[in-house]
């Protein structure tokens, strides 16, 4: 039986004594080292594409180093477990696709009471009655409620009238001067006034006499020659 064992073995030494046996395992085993060289090579940029943190490769890859080229499989599968889940490309993609989203939802005109999806060309919410939008009183384009002055033509909507209307216009006379100047002109127009005619009687004798412009008014001219009453 010990003849048996030791026959086997002899022959299995042989077997791995033989040149060419020596040349494949020592292929294998520098093949083993590369692919954990490699491994830990891959987990180090990997890493780099997950995290902005410059010393987390570092550690991946000494992760790797550590497990040694027996065990280092199994360091692999635990990087893959606790690696970041998301590259910070696919990251900076889903953050500009939801901003796009967003952007686009914002885009569709919504009523600013009840949410709903209203048309560009509304001045009503047909749900709520709330105002959209206002026509402007100039060119009659639709215009925003929060404008303050026309985008097509100019109108200012904080001033009563459009901007340059009361360029080169001529203000309306004043209401009494003008009354003024047309009683002027028809006292002209029918000539000058003749004085009042004052007659004064004088001890049985009539005295005519033509009372001066100047003195027109409430009080009469006394004669010359009107004596003193007597006492």
């Amino acid at each position: 039986m010990g003849q048996v064992f030791s026959t086997i073995g002899s022959a299995f030494g042989g077997f791995f004594d033989a040149p060419i046996i020596q040349f494949g395992l020592r292929a294998i085993a520098a093949y083993i080292v590369i692919i954990w060289i490699a491994t830990a090579y891959w987990a180090f940029r990997d890493m780099q594409t997950r995290s902005d943190n410059p010393i987390l490769p570092y550690v991946a890859a000494s992760l790797i180093i550590l497990f040694t080229p027996v065990l280092f499989v199994f360091a692999a599968l635990i990087y893959r477990l606790i690696r970041p889940h998301e590259k910070i490309g696919e990251a900076t993609e889903r953050s500009l696709a939801e901003e796009a989203l967003l952007n686009e939802v914002d885009a569709v005109p919504h009523c600013p009471s009840c949410a709903r999806r209203v048309g560009e060309q509304w001045l009503i919410c047909p749900t709520c009655r709330t105002r959209l939008n206002r026509v402007c009183p100039n060119c009659n384009r639709l215009v925003g409620l929060d404008w303050s002055l026309c985008a097509w033509c100019g109108r200012d909507f904080e001033r009563r009238e459009p901007i340059g209307a009361t360029v080169g216009a001529t203000p309306a006379p004043y209401p009494v001067a003008a009354a003024a100047a047309a009683s002027v002109a028809a006292a002209t127009a029918v000539g000058p006034v003749e004085p009042p005619v004052i007659t004064t009687v004088v001890e049985g004798a009539t005295t005519r006499s033509r009372k001066s412009p100047r003195a027109a008014g409430p009080r009469s001219t006394r004669a010359a020659s009107d004596p003193l009453p007597e006492r």
